[in-house]
Formats: structure tokens, sequence, C-alpha cells
């Protein structure tokens, strides 16, 4: 079960809606990293209800590694153990394997690498990434497929490319085995397709059309903000958005600060996700309408505003400046999960003032008024 509806475009800006089995989601959505299945910064899934978060993102590497997969399909799935009762999307593992493991042997099969906790070796190709998302349950399994590294020689791009669409084919072939079995736990898993090329158009735009014959649930463009500049990122989300379907979610993988999103969205995309929120809240590093914030900067120490008056998260409507600078400078484990609480409400706020402005005709003023803010540093 899953159906996208195109509600209205301004330009390549989409305004959507994405049934699924957990739910409705309405896009452009971000979605809230919880690797482990849980935020970074002491946040749980029941904090999220409140931020506005519509979709938590957990992770297939870490959750096969800790606790392991079996031990969650046998604690009831992903919803079940964290609480979560929405969408939730697993990443494939896929990216992890290429960016956390030192050693690596990659075949037709899948890729043998070490864990990077305790070094023991792993196998893990299209069929064990799919079972793994199977046990966990999530409403979206992605494909497992090879992410590497910008700048990358065209040729190793090309037939990573061909074997990346040969993983696909299994990937999907496996996830309908896996859906028809008695004891799984979702069988209406759906299954995201990604798109790999690294910087050359030529190839980004090959693999796109191979891919979408599969007719798969959603497409992600997979293998950008890695190494690239934004400008480059920006001319391949030009490059591949007009063969992507237009009756499927879009999904730009590990993408990225506010102004990133506000600026893919106007170039067609209509699902982000990135740590960047919880992983800058962590070191004090807060985003407002105005620009970000350092909270632990001395100026903050009698300041009685809220991190950003135009925000009504928690924790602008209940704490000052002064009093997360405090926590910050006191190294009190409330000052972290107070600012990504923040961070978290603010993507997510972000989102859904980019909805509002797309149903109303309004989104190209909405960018203009707003894209150079959130970029600045105050």
């Amino acid at each position: 079960m899953a159906k996208y509806t195109l509600k209205k475009q301004c330009g390549s800006a989409r305004r959507g809606e994405f049934e699924t089995v957990h739910g409705t989601v309405q896009m452009p959505a971000f979605m809230n990293v919880a690797t482990a299945g849980a935020i970074k910064g002491a946040v749980s899934a029941l904090d999220l209800k409140e931020l506005k978060c519509q979709v938590q993102l957990c992770n297939t590497y870490h959750l096969h590694l800790r606790p392991g997969n079996e031990n969650v399909k046998c604690l009831g799935g992903l919803h079940k153990f964290t609480r979560w009762d929405g969408v939730i999307l697993t990443d494939s593992g896929g990216f992890q394997v290429f960016s956390l493991a030192k050693l690596r042997n990659i075949k037709e099969e899948g890729v043998t690498f070490a864990s990077h906790i305790d070094g023991h070796k792993i196998f893990m190709g299209p069929e064990e990434s799919m079972k793994i998302q199977s046990d966990l349950g999530s409403t979206i399994a992605m494909a497992f497929d090879e992410c590497i590294e910008n700048p990358a020689e065209y040729n190793y791009t090309k037939a990573s490319c061909e074997r990346t669409f040969r993983w696909l084919v299994r990937c999907k072939n496996e996830l309908e085995r896996l859906n028809s079995l008695p004891d799984t736990i979702n069988h209406d898993q759906l299954l995201f397709g990604i798109n790999q090329g690294s910087t050359y158009k030529d190839l980004r735009i090959d693999h796109m059309k191979q891919i979408a014959e599969l007719d798969l649930p959603g497409y992600a463009i997979g293998g950008l903000a890695v190494g690239e500049s934004t400008q480059t990122m920006y001319k391949i989300i030009e490059t591949v958005e007009p063969f992507m379907p237009k009756d499927k979610p879009r999904y730009l993988m590990g993408v990225g600060t506010p102004a990133n999103i506000l600026e893919s969205v106007k170039r067609g995309i209509d699902l982000f996700d990135c740590v960047m929120p919880s992983r800058n809240a962590r070191h004090a590093h807060v985003f407002t309408w105005e620009g970000c914030r350092n909270m632990k900067n001395a100026k903050y120490t009698l300041d009685e505003s809220p991190i950003d008056e135009k925000c009504g998260c928690p924790v602008c409507r209940n704490f000052s400046r002064a009093y997360i600078h405090h926590l910050f400078k006191s190294d009190e484990m409330l000052g972290m999960r107070l600012a990504v609480m923040h961070n978290l409400y603010f993507y997510n706020n972000l989102m859904e003032r980019i909805r509002e402005s797309l149903d109303s005709g309004v989104f190209e003023d909405f960018y203009k008024e707003n894209i150079e803010n959130l970029e600045k540093r105050i």
C-alpha cells in the first residue's frame, strides 16, 4: 500500500502527499535521524511528536550490530521497540559500509567488511540488507547500493552504477519474497531505489532511466554531499530531476543545511534527511530564522530572549538564551537535549512553512525572503 499524490507545483517545487501503511507524509518533508533507534541528544520518539516530526530514519548497519535485527524482530519491530507509531525509513547500510569500514572487499555477491565496533567480519549484500530491514519492520526500506566518494574515476563509477542496478533488482525480488512470508512484521514494506553516478551527468541520467523502469514506490538521489561543491550538487539534482518519475516521492539522501533544503525543494525534491540539526545542536549551534547561533558565545550570558523569537518550539516557549548558554558552559546534558529539540523543530517547521507557501502559490516569495538568512552565521 503506497500512493503519492502531487497536489500542486510551483516551478519544479512540488507539494505532495505520500500514503503508507503507517500514515500519510505531507511533502516536502524532513526525516529526523534516529540512527540506532534514538535521536542523539537524549530525544525520544515521544518527544518527536511535539517537534512536528513525520518520519523517523533508522540505520540498518547500526541496528544489525546492536542490538541485532533478530532481537528487534523478537521485540515486535522498530515501531514497538522505539515507540514511534509513524512512518519509519531504514537506510540500507550501504553508506556506513563504505564510510565506517576501514577494510572492505566488494564483489558481485556483496561486501565483506570489518565491524567498526570490534572488527569482526560481516558480509552484507542485497539479500542480507533486505532481510535485516524486513526484521526491523520499517515502512520504507532503502536498496543496498555502493556509495562512492567524489571525485571518482569515470570507468569505476560506470561499473559501480551497473552493479548497483543489478543489486537493486536483487533487492526488489528479495523484498517481494520476504513480504509474502507469514512471520514478516510489515507485509507492505516499500522499496526505494537509489540513483548513483558521482558527478557525471551522463551516468546519472542513464542510471536514473534504468532504475525508473523497475516502477518502485520511490526514488532517491544518493552519493551527494560527500565532497563535491554545493553548486555541483545542485547541478546534479537539476540533471537527474527530469528523469525521475513524477508520480513517486524523490528523496535527496544526507542533505543538508536549511538553505540546501530550500534550494533542493526549488529543484523538485520531496524528502530529506541529515544528522546536521542534531549534531550541530550538540555543539551549541542552533538554527534560527535570522541565521545560525553559537550558544556558547559570551554575548548570551545575560540574554533573556528565547533562542529564536519567531519559533514556537517547547524550548523557545520556556527557556532563555542565557540559561541554554549556562548549560553548555557547565557541560550539562540538558543543554544538548534542549538545543537538539529546538533544531529538529526548526527543520520540521521550515518544511511546514515551505508546504504552506506551496499551498498558497507563494513559494518563490518565501524562497527570496528566507534564503539569505538561512545561510547566515550570526
